[in-house]
């Protein structure tokens, strides 16, 4: 009989990192390179609506994958759901070959992003972690994806090798397709549900420098691989400027109430760490898909659990 999985608790440097709000600032980072993926780009070009409610879609999924990192004795269920969410994502991408998003490959690979941007938080925003801590966060990494009981087959054993595959991946696998385009491509980003009482036209000012700040800082945290793929250009001014804005950030970041950093799925989870109420939390209704969408199984929906 196999061992059952366990789930991470507050000891975990996972923990620390993962539910915490700097990570907002790497959510065009992830899904670009999540999307450069072929068999992820396309499962995304053909059945994801992403494009068409980009905030309400990226707040509401903190809420179910934050929860496989944070609902202690939950956890297990909770990373099924998400399983559950790609069973019906299937078809032929554009290079003729079929895919499915449980596929162990690609499944993998969207969370070996998830599992760098703790890194990456620390390296940009913080303070960078040593190499034993990144060994110990990419083995809590592991113990995290066990929990979704899909095939081990990809996962790299130790955090050296993960490096080797993250390296050939970004060199080897990731493709710019339309996908990609589409995800940074944010000339034409809607308010975010917190501004939506802001003026139509302020927004529409607004935008232009928030997106071409968001598609800088991506440009900054790629691996040189993908910008070179991606055609983008980062120079030694770039990269001094991105010092400074991340040494500001970290600088602030203390200033801010411990609960406060952190997303509401993973506040709760700290809570109930600390002998507070076993409460679930799941995202506001702002966050829901479309009305005519959410009997479909691939959407998170709270009433549906």
């Amino acid at each position: 009989m196999s061992e059952q999985p366990t789930p991470l608790g507050p000891d975990s440097l996972t923990w620390k990192y993962f539910g915490d709000w700097r990570g907002l600032l790497l959510a065009l980072w992830a899904g670009s390179m999540q999307n450069m993926h072929p068999q992820l780009g396309a499962g995304v070009e053909q059945h994801s609506g992403f494009f068409d409610e980009r905030w309400q879609r990226l707040f509401r999924s903190l809420y179910p994958i934050g929860g496989v990192v944070y609902d202690g004795p939950r956890a297990v269920r909770t990373a099924r759901e998400v399983r559950g969410y790609h069973d019906a994502v299937r078809g032929i991408d554009r290079h003729g070959r079929p895919y499915h998003a449980l596929e162990p490959e690609t499944y993998f690979w969207a969370h070996a992003t998830f599992l760098m941007m703790p890194v990456l938080i620390a390296e940009h925003f913080g303070e960078p972690l040593t190499e034993q801590q990144k060994r110990r966060l990419y083995a809590e990494g592991v113990q995290w994806y066990r929990l979704y009981g899909v095939s081990m087959r990809p996962v790299p054993p130790d955090w050296d090798s993960f490096q080797r595959y993250w390296e050939h991946m970004c060199t080897e696998v990731l493709e710019v397709n339309q996908a990609t385009r589409d995800v940074l491509d944010i000339s034409g980003l809607g308010k975010p549900p917190l501004l939506r009482m802001l003026p139509d036209p302020l927004w529409r000012l607004l935008r232009i420098p928030i997106g071409r700040g968001f598609v800088w800082l991506t440009t900054g945290v790629h691996p040189e691989p993908v910008r070179r793929k991606l055609g983008t250009r980062w120079t030694r001014r770039d990269e001094l400027a991105l010092r400074v804005l991340g040494r500001t950030i970290a600088v602030l970041w203390r200033l801010v109430p411990f609960d406060y950093r952190y997303h509401p799925r993973a506040r709760a989870g700290w809570r109930r760490a600390r002998g507070g109420p076993d409460r679930g939390v799941e995202t506001p209704d702002r966050n829901l898909p479309p009305a005519d969408e959410r009997d479909d199984p691939k959407h998170y929906v709270p009433h549906r659990r």
